[in-house]
């Protein structure tokens, strides 16, 4: 009786490996899910959010994301943060193509997925019009913590190979939506009164 034997993978279309295959097929996986490099296209007032959550607050680096990337050719996740104008929807197709296989795009705001309150003939009514969207992280704009969930969500995505298979099948983007996680609630205190009169 052999250790190794051979299944259908039924990921790759009835291809047929063995176990160890198989098993390196995991590992290539996780590794992707644990050392993605982002391309930002920041447009608009989201690309803030977006620095911020490369700063030192939250850190960014301890989910594999040392730095942005400022070459598409080095980056394999591509956050698009803004509105997209007509005129900037063939940038964007451009430096999307430039990324190496495979890649992912993460659709940042309420203006990148739907086009927002820019309803307008200036203005591409959702990102997934130019590229395929993979994830949409929600909101006007979306708090570090909403961006950090969505980078967590694919990279659990990318990891399952779920995303692949979504890719397959509809010949777009995975087109996962997260909810909105509000930014951290600071309490301010306010100065002690005593002694002023009423």
């Amino acid at each position: 009786m052999s250790l190794v034997r051979n299944v259908l993978d039924d990921g790759l279309g009835g291809i047929q490996h063995n176990f160890l295959t198989g098993k390196i097929e995991d590992l290539v996986k996780w590794s992707r899910s644990r050392s993605s490099w982002g391309a930002t296209f920041g447009l608009a007032c989201c690309a803030i959010e977006m620095m911020g959550t490369g700063g030192a607050h939250y850190d960014i680096a301890r989910f594999g994301m040392e730095v942005f990337r400022a070459s598409p050719r080095q980056a394999d996740i591509l956050i698009v943060a803004g509105r997209v104008s007509q005129k900037m929807a063939p940038v964007l197709r451009q430096v999307y193509d430039q990324m190496m296989e495979p890649k992912w795009v993460i659709s940042m705001g309420v203006c990148a997925s739907s086009g927002g309150m820019f309803n307008n003939y200036a203005v591409v009514q959702g990102v997934d019009q130019v590229v395929p969207v993979d994830v949409y992280a929600p909101g006007c704009p979306p708090t570090p913590e909403t961006l950090i969930h969505a980078i967590e969500t694919l990279h659990q995505k990318i990891e399952d190979g779920e995303i692949m298979r979504r890719r397959s099948e509809s010949g777009a983007g995975a087109n996962i939506h997260i909810t909105e996680i509000p930014a951290a609630q600071t309490v301010t205190l306010m100065p002690s009164r005593q002694g002023a009169s009423a």
